[in-house]
């Protein structure tokens, strides 16, 4: 039965007399009525949007703020993720951060990132792309060196969720392990970052079956535009008002903005109560 028509049954029954026993138990019935028929529309609506967000498994990966402080709600549960190895956060009372940066080309900012890093002695991942090894070999040397983990953000950054192929996804994160093996003389860690937030269910199977640990975010800003960089108040109003316990932050080593606050940005942090972790230490928790 539709809601409108539903309703209006309901008006009608209400309309009977309620001076008389009848009229009486007529909006005794209407209320029962109308309880009964709100509760099962809201419960269903709830069942619906459960289903939506424990099997959102194609497209742009997502975030909604709703409480500060707390987590945001993702477009699929951890609980879900879990299945494929995959993570987006942490779920923990505990004041603890995850530093991730995505590398898809050097312009002069990575060096200012790491001597952050390095001061705070935070570990940190950079999930790079074939293009950043081969541009700047020592500094994804230096990463290595100073206890960092270089993750793969595959080889050409291409649109993962229409690659349906085995094969060509294979061929994707295998060219970069080759490479990073090559560059380093060590092998790659199985960490994965889908290019720009774009996947699939059977992508996170397909890395899971090479492996792989496939890691989204639950804080993230827009600093990627060179020539529309946030300033250091734009920066600090995001990753400051939305953190949360257990959070894994997406940076790009690409903006000047990152590397020019990042120390202060972390300091901050600190006084808030934060430590920081590897996404070794995520996984193993």
């Amino acid at each position: 039965m539709k809601f409108l028509q539903k309703i209006k049954i309901a008006e009608k029954i209400r309309k009977f007399s309620v001076s008389s026993e009848t009229g009486k138990k007529a909006v005794m019935v209407f209320l029962l009525f109308l309880c009964a028929f709100l509760a099962g529309h809201l419960g269903a609506m709830l069942v619906e949007h459960h289903k939506a967000v424990e099997t959102a498994a194609d497209g742009n990966w997502g975030l909604s703020f709703q409480q500060e402080g707390q987590p945001p709600v993702a477009n699929a549960t951890m609980d879900y993720l879990k299945k494929f190895d995959a993570y987006y956060a942490k779920k923990t009372p505990d004041k603890i951060l995850y530093l991730t940066f995505d590398a898809g080309y050097e312009n002069g900012n990575t060096a200012a990132i790491l001597d952050a890093l390095k001061k705070h002695n935070a570990p940190a991942t950079f999930f790079v792309v074939g293009n950043y090894i081969e541009t700047s070999p020592e500094l994804v040397k230096r990463m290595v060196e100073e206890g960092h983990t270089v993750g793969n953000h595959t080889y050409h950054h291409p649109d993962m969720s229409k690659i349906s192929s085995k094969e060509a996804f294979e061929k994707e994160l295998k060219d970069l392990e080759n490479l990073f093996e090559k560059t380093t003389g060590q092998p790659m860690k199985k960490y994965y970052r889908p290019p720009q937030g774009k996947y699939s269910e059977s992508n996170l199977q397909l890395a899971k079956d090479m492996g792989y640990k496939t890691f989204f975010w639950s804080l993230a800003y827009v600093d990627w535009y060179q020539d529309k960089q946030p300033t250091k108040e734009e920066a600090f109003k995001k990753l400051l008002g939305r953190i949360h316990p257990g959070a894994v932050i997406l940076l790009h080593s690409t903006s000047s903005t990152n590397a020019q606050i990042l120390d202060e940005l972390m300091t901050k942090w600190e006084e808030m109560g934060y430590q920081f972790k590897s996404l070794d230490q995520l996984v193993a928790e």
